[in-house]
């Protein structure tokens, strides 16, 4: 059991993606949450290479309680703003700072936006809307807009599959291949993904129907689909064409797919 000093600061290091974020605070039961919330990606923050500070407050956090996210970029720092949240983040230096409800709901939010800057930035890669699966030590994704179908497939995958995520895929590039990664981020299945990886072999763009088929898609209908399921927050126009820049480098590289499925176990026949 915690039973820090007053304002000893406390951490936890989150690793997503091969990027380890140390979460300092001086609340005690806000760090007991992020431990069960986080617990498959924890690691030693004295090992981490960016920082969040986080305050936790009482309402309200933002004036006028406006549920509506903002990102916006301030000078050499991003700020990110909702109803339930206010933050900062530097990423030259990697640090940021928090304020937020006792809950974990703000920093999973602040995380996704951090991670999808810093892919933007590198252009190594981004968070996409999709489930991803291991199977035979490669990784493939399914992409769809909500109701396509990606809780569903994920749902009916057979024993011999490591679910990523239902919902919020990590992709990134690693030498000379692109690599999914786990995210604790989930959808409808309620349960974080593994954190493993593997190098990724096909990514399939959902749609439900009465048999199951897998039909080509055209590079620039592939680029197309992508972006339209790309987690990008940010306003930003140089940003804004390095993840264009990054889409069309990964359907240069990795297959792309239509995959119309029935709700049925065998569309995994398809998928090896």
């Amino acid at each position: 059991m915690l039973s820090p000093a007053a304002n000893e600061t406390l951490e936890i290091g989150i690793d997503i993606g091969r990027l380890p974020i140390a979460i300092q605070t001086d609340d005690p039961e806000y760090i007991r949450t992020l431990e069960h919330r986080f617990a498959r990606f924890q690691c030693n923050p004295a090992g981490a290479i960016a920082r969040l500070q986080v305050t936790v407050t009482e309402p309200p956090v933002s004036k006028g309680g406006d549920d509506e996210l903002k990102v916006e970029r301030a000078g050499t720092q991003w700020t990110m703003r909702r109803g339930d949240f206010a933050a900062q983040w530097n990423p030259t230096e990697r640090r940021g700072q928090l304020r937020s409800l006792p809950f974990h709901y703000a920093l999973d939010s602040v995380l996704r936006i951090v991670h999808s800057l810093e892919l933007a930035e590198s252009g190594e890669g981004f968070l996409l809307h999709s489930a991803s699966v291991i199977r035979n030590g490669r990784a493939f994704l399914f992409s769809g807009v909500s109701g396509a179908g990606k809780t569903t497939i994920s749902r009916l995958a057979p024993a011999d599959v490591t679910l990523l995520s239902d919902e919020i895929s990590y992709v990134r590039m690693l030498g000379e291949r692109y690599y999914a990664f786990g995210t604790p981020f989930a959808g409808d299945l309620g349960i974080s993904g593994e954190n493993v990886m593997a190098p990724l072999h096909t990514v399939y763009f959902l749609n439900k129907g009465d048999r199951n088929r897998i039909s080509p898609v055209s590079p620039a209908a592939a680029v197309s689909s992508l972006l339209r399921n790309v987690l990008f927050f940010a306003d930003d126009e140089r940003l804004v064409g390095r993840v264009f820049q990054t889409a069309c480098e990964f359907v240069s590289r990795v297959p792309v797919f239509e995959l119309t499925f029935r709700p049925d176990e065998e569309v995994w026949n398809l998928i090896r």
